[in-house]
């Protein structure tokens, strides 16, 4: 199944595959590729059930993975994941190290306990329909919990993805698709073990998902091979604390 998929940057550039988290889609790396990345290839696909991508289930991790490595392609890349795909990176590198030189995992949703994935489905099951899209624009504060988002960049990006419908503003995702991948983070992740590459984690100050209990076990399995920055704002780090974030991950691709 081939996805759609946004790119920057000459052909033969090294290559960096960016994979974003359920609701959003591929423009959200828009302003990193163009601002830190530019000697880079970037791809960054709209994941399945996402943007201008196809609908159809299953929306399965194994799925997810099939879809962005048929688009991707097998030649050798740089993977940059947030929150859910930061999951779907982790599952890739896990299954093919050696095409991965290194790993960025952008305060991901690598697991998340059944309690907490259960209310998450059941919040994403309500409807998103906004009289306008300056109402979307509010409302996406309160439900991405965003702290010192730029008002300008997240109008930006939703401008594409935040769009008229005969009854309001829609985002272009599935909702079903969105509720079927907090299914899919209960689940238990690759062993940290099998991902013996250089890897960023960076992790929002006030993010709300739980990542205290795995960082132990990161730490461990990959010693010097994990690099740690926490950057202040929330769990959408491109958003709240897009100069930080765009550096760290600048310097460790370099």
């Amino acid at each position: 199944m081939t996805l759609a998929c946004e790119e920057w940057g000459e052909p033969g550039a090294p290559r960096i595959v960016c994979l974003h988290g359920v609701t959003s889609h591929g423009r959200h790396f828009a302003k990193l590729a163009e601002e830190a990345l530019s000697g880079f290839r970037v791809l960054a696909p709209d994941l399945l059930g996402h943007g201008a991508s196809p609908y159809e289930p299953p929306w399965s991790i194994a799925a997810h993975v099939g879809a962005v490595v048929g688009t991707a392609g097998t030649e050798p890349a740089m993977l940059v994941g947030h929150s859910f795909g930061g999951r779907i990176a982790l599952e890739i590198a896990a299954r093919a190290s050696k095409l991965v030189p290194r790993l960025v995992l952008l305060d991901p949703a690598i697991f998340l306990p059944p309690g907490i994935a259960l209310a998450a489905a059941e919040n994403a099951r309500k409807d998103r329909c906004y009289v306008s899209f300056d109402e979307g624009i509010e409302r996406r504060y309160d439900e991405s919990q965003l702290w010192s988002a730029p008002r300008e960049l997240v109008e930006q990006e939703l401008a594409g993805h935040l769009v008229p419908t005969d009854d309001g503003y829609r985002y272009r995702y599935s909702q079903a698709a969105v509720v079927a991948a907090y299914g899919e983070m209960a689940t238990e992740p690759p062993r940290f073990e099998l991902l013996r590459i250089p890897t960023l984690l960076v992790l929002g100050e006030r993010s709300y998902l739980p990542y205290d209990h795995l960082l132990d076990a990161h730490r461990t399995a990959l010693g010097e091979l994990l690099e740690v920055v926490v950057v202040s704002g929330g769990h959408t780090v491109l958003w709240d604390s897009f100069d930080e974030t765009a550096a760290a991950i600048a310097a460790f691709v370099a």
